[in-house]
């Protein structure tokens, strides 16, 4: 007889198999069987794309590991960040709050940060439930000692970019050590953030060109340096592809598969313009597909408005952990009735948020979206936009490779040069049909024929936000927070080491004498 070595995770599950064929012959019940393991719990992040993969139809990805996924689980096809910048989406999912809510309310490396570092978050509250965690790739969230972990590895950004085989081996050293308790493991792979890099560690092995591609369909703008880029994007998702193959054959090896739950999401939309730091759909849109064997449908498709704030209270339930944080509940919401086919009465409204996430980038933007409209809100609207100066104007003192050059713009259809007037300078209502206008070209706000829509929207958002304590409802935070971002035009306060933006004080004080 030949033994196979098995590791006590897996024992525990023939154990408990048995145990439950052995209730079923005595009594017929599948309600007498032991009580099931609590799941593994794999969550996977990519930075800064949207559902550009072949699962959600994208004609030009290549990206067979993350459809296989698909196929295996859930896909949901209207999932949303709340802001679409790095440090403050990770946040949401870290600790099930929002933006407003938690104090992330800009990139950690601008000396943004959390209110209060002890806010429970997913590592803090697994580990307390006897999950092993484990951190592979960035953080970006600040300070970095509220989320302890028991495994890191990869550190920092990695932009320059390290073989996504490294991430793969790193977890296949965690999977390999996590066989007495069940596990929470968050891997960042720094694909398909900027710069986007055609080829790297011979990945992908044949690269796009931008003969092989068209620009992104929200985009509006067409030209052979474009579809270059472009083309660079779809080579990082295709590397970031085999990086998350590699890593799912590590899961499969190490036997822990079959109870593990998979979560794959991007940590916001591509960095486009009206893209990534906007709260157009191009920035808030994600890839958002769960696999978990014997709970998650395979081939499922989901059109509900899902949010990553729903990841920790599914991450929790999962795990039997309590949703509490602190004094608040958490305002997402169990995704494990969409994952089993279930029909229940879901949320109407989703939300996105921006403060530009640093100040040379600074605007103040509340969006909400139901099933069929979208409404945009200003709340500087005698202001520019200037997130957007990085995308169109090529002298700005921050400007990225995947923005427009003066040429390309005046190339422009009338209707997308109008969007990116609108871009620049947003009036204070922005509203579209995504019906009619799934790209937002058409703000139909000052359309009396679409007053009646506005006007709910604009109390549902007014009523979300009171509901959720957010400070900037008040006019003084406000210009509190204006000032503070428009009076560092040098960036001076990042050679400053213990610098504290003073929204973390203001704000946190403010919020707690919120009833």
């Amino acid at each position: 007889m030949k033994l196979i070595p098995c590791s006590r995770q897996q024992l525990q599950v023939c154990f408990l198999s048995g145990m439950m064929a052995l209730a079923l012959l005595v009594t017929g019940n599948a309600f007498a069987a032991a009580a099931p393991l609590r799941p593994n719990i794999l969550l996977i992040v990519s930075e800064d794309n949207g559902p550009e993969l072949g699962c959600y139809g994208d004609r030009f990805a290549r990206t067979p590991n993350l459809d296989r996924l698909a196929s295996q689980g859930t896909r949901f096809e209207r999932a949303f960040v709340p802001y679409s910048v790095c440090s403050p989406s990770r946040a949401v999912f870290l600790t099930g709050l929002y933006p407003h809510q938690n104090g992330q309310i800009g990139l950690a490396t601008h000396h943004f940060s959390l209110y209060d570092p002890a806010t429970p978050n997913v590592f803090t509250l697994l580990k307390e439930a006897g999950y092993r965690t484990g951190l592979i790739g960035k953080l970006h969230v600040n300070p970095e000692r509220a989320f302890p972990v028991d495994f890191r590895r990869i550190t920092g950004a990695n932009f320059g970019r390290r073989d996504v085989a490294e991430y793969s081996r790193a977890a296949s050293e965690f999977f390999r050590e996590s066989s007495d308790k069940p596990f929470f493991l968050s891997i960042n792979y720094p694909d398909a953030h900027l710069p986007f890099h055609r080829q790297q560690f011979g990945r992908p092995a044949e690269p796009q060109t931008g003969a092989d591609v068209e620009p992104l369909p929200w985009v509006g703008v067409d030209s052979p340096r474009l579809r270059e880029v472009t083309a660079d994007y779809y080579n990082c998702l295709e590397r970031l592809d085999q990086g998350i193959g590699l890593l799912l054959d590590e899961l499969r090896r190490s036997g822990h598969e079959q109870n593990t739950l998979v979560i794959y999401i991007g940590d916001h939309g591509a960095q486009f313009p009206r893209g990534k730091v906007s709260v157009y759909e191009g920035g808030l849109r994600i890839p958002f597909l769960v696999r978990w064997p014997s709970h998650a449908r395979a081939g499922l498709s989901r059109r509900e408005l899902v949010s990553t704030v729903d990841i920790l209270p599914t991450v929790l339930a999962a795990a039997g952990v309590s949703g509490e944080t602190g004094k608040l509940e958490l305002p997402g919401r169990d995704l494990q009735p969409l994952l089993a086919g279930q029909e229940v009465a879901w949320r109407q409204y989703i939300y996105g948020f921006t403060t530009g996430s640093f100040p040379f980038a600074f605007q103040l933007r509340w969006s909400i979206r139901d099933d069929r409209y979208k409404l945009l809100v200003n709340l500087v609207p005698d202001l520019e936009n200037l997130g957007a100066k990085a995308y169109l104007e090529p002298d700005y003192i921050v400007t990225v490779v995947s923005g427009f050059t003066p040429e390309e713009q005046a190339s422009a259809s009338p209707v997308v040069k109008a969007a990116l007037s609108r871009f620049a300078k947003p009036p204070e209502f922005e509203l579209y049909d995504l019906q009619s206008d799934p790209h937002e070209w058409e703000n139909l706000a000052d359309d009396p024929r679409h007053a009646p829509v506005k006007r709910r929207l604009i109390d549902a958002l007014r009523a979300f936000r009171e509901q959720t304590s957010d400070p900037f409802l008040d006019p003084k935070n406000v210009a509190q927070f204006r000032e503070s971002q428009l009076s560092m035009p040098d960036m001076s306060y990042r050679r400053q080491k213990d610098f504290v933006w003073p929204y973390v004080e203001s704000f946190r004080a403010w919020r707690a004498d919120r009833p």
